[in-house]
């Protein structure tokens, strides 16, 4: 079959307005969107630029706008996209050129909800030990690949830029309700404040958005639970 790309395009260094550009590429129906990327890179124009890495849906580098929504390329089909393909850099970041996007601001508020374990008491002798149930709890939320999906399909967002986003409250979620962790406390004060987990408008684009199917929608409300009750 043969898809047509329409590619948005930006060099800050050369251009003064993002364009479009066009390209024609002959696949297979099964090929994933990131073999057309490819293509239009390796055979067409070189200087197309975008980011990739394991092509399996792992490291979630490739996240993109694909025909309006946000998903993965190496995730996406052809054969479910069309022949015709609109394909644009996420939305709420600075471009640094064409679909690379800086991404620090977003890993910024990342790493602000303190996304490791937090223990004050003495470590056991082996392991900490936890039940199947208590690992279920936050099961969903260590899905989370940091792809950036989710909160840049987020209006409240695209509004206010200082909000902490989707993908950090999630990351705080896997770290709050887990039995081995003593940070709670700490993480939900700072999460809660009027750019925190409390701008959420509960319009579920973050839950369509994510590649790995997790629930944002519903670990927000978890969080806001948790602060309004402080029950874990």
């Amino acid at each position: 079959m043969n898809v047509t790309l329409k590619i948005r395009r930006f060099n800050p260094e050369r251009d003064r307005e993002p364009w479009w550009g066009t390209y024609t590429v002959e696949a297979e129906s099964t090929d994933r969107l990131l073999d057309a990327l490819n293509h239009v890179k390796w055979y067409q124009d070189g200087t197309l630029t975008f980011r990739r890495s394991c092509a399996h849906g792992v490291c979630g580098s490739d996240a993109m706008l694909i025909n309006g929504s946000n998903a993965l390329a190496c995730k996406v089909l052809l054969k479910d996209l069309g022949q015709h393909v609109t394909v644009e850099p996420l939305r709420g970041f600075r471009v640094i050129k064409d679909l690379l996007v800086d991404l620090e601001p977003f890993f910024a508020k990342y790493r602000q909800v303190k996304p490791y374990l937090i223990t004050a008491s003495a470590p056991p002798a082996n392991e900490r030990l936890q039940s199947p149930a208590e690992r279920e709890r936050y099961d969903d939320t260590t899905k989370c690949i940091l792809c950036g999906a989710c909160t840049t399909a987020c209006p409240s967002f695209w509004a206010n830029p200082a909000y902490i986003g989707p993908a950090a409250i999630v990351n705080a979620h896997r770290f709050i309700f887990d039995s081995r962790d003593e940070g709670a406390e700490e993480r939900l004060s700072i999460l809660n404040t009027a750019d925190g987990v409390w701008r959420c408008r509960t319009i579920f684009n973050c839950v369509e958005a994510c590649p790995r199917g997790i629930n944002v929608t519903r670990a927000i409300g978890e969080v806001k639970q948790a602060l309004l009750y402080r029950k874990l």
